[in-house]
């Protein structure tokens, strides 16, 4: 029996195999402030995400809404320009749709960038974080709902979300480059409000070094496709809960996109020597 998800798969796919016959390796999820990484890509197709079939609009602020397909670095790539956000009152389904066609199109690992918030005091805004795991506070998940075994297991198993030898190889890359990247962990949250000063306070406790509001339930979507997954963090604020200032959202878009040359450099590196 063929799922709707499957078939919502198939629509996007054949609708982008009728536009090009690329085939891409790898995925790319440009965040906030990061979409000018776009400029780095040969592109052969830009399509609109509203124009692709159970796609949605990305009503986000400096998110473009363009799905590419091109060559970065000698590699095939499939990337969002941007993306969309449970916040933005689509479901976790429509959320991460584009993951599923990704696999589908023939990618088999997903990497991604987000803008976050930094909660680590040894962290300042601007730098770069790679992620180890991750904690979820959405509050949903993406895999809720009957499954469809041939997208992948009922229960994924989820001991490396992130994937450690893909994270040992940037790190290397980063040495290479004298960029000090972090390692760390990441907590999601719905949003689309700031943290109080006690969630922070919380968030900390629990183990977390950044906060953001995007990311997990799509790496949830491709470690349950058997995806390999690497997460990466622009700190582009602190958020620490004894001296929080008013947040400013043209600040914090003004760092990721001060950011933005050193990670191009980094995933440029990261797909040049990854296997």
């Amino acid at each position: 029996m063929t799922s709707t998800l499957r078939e919502n798969i198939r629509a996007a796919s054949d609708y982008l195999r009728d536009r090009s016959d690329f085939v891409p390796e790898f995925g790319l999820i440009l965040g906030t402030g990061l979409g000018g990484f776009a400029e780095e890509i040969q592109t052969e197709l830009s399509i609109p995400f509203e124009e692709i079939p159970g796609f949605v609009k990305s009503t986000a602020t400096s998110h473009a809404g363009n799905l590419l397909i091109g060559s970065l670095a000698g590699r095939r790539v499939m990337a969002m320009q941007g993306r969309v956000h449970y916040y933005e009152g689509y479901t976790m389904q429509e959320i991460t749709l584009p993951v599923r066609v990704m696999k589908a199109m023939g990618c088999h690992s997903l990497v991604m960038s987000n803008a976050v918030g930094g909660m680590n005091p040894q962290m300042a805004p601007g730098d770069i974080m790679v992620v180890t795991d991750h904690i979820n506070l959405m509050g949903d998940n993406p895999l809720i709902g009957p499954n469809d075994d041939d997208l992948g297991p009922r229960f994924p198993d989820m001991s490396q979300p992130y994937d450690r030898a893909y994270i040992d190889r940037l790190i290397d890359c980063a040495l290479d480059l004298k960029l000090r990247v972090h390692r760390g962990v990441y907590v999601a949250v719905a949003g689309p409000n700031l943290e109080t000063a006690a969630e922070y306070r919380m968030l900390r406790l629990m183990g977390a070094d950044t906060v953001g509001m995007s990311m997990v339930p799509e790496n949830l979507v491709a470690r349950h496709g058997g995806m390999r997954v690497l997460g990466l963090n622009v700190i582009t604020d602190a958020c620490f809960p004894d001296s929080l200032r008013e947040a400013d959202v043209d600040e914090i878009i003004r760092v990721a996109g001060e950011t933005e040359p050193r990670l191009r450099r980094l995933v440029a590196a990261f797909l040049a020597a990854v296997d």
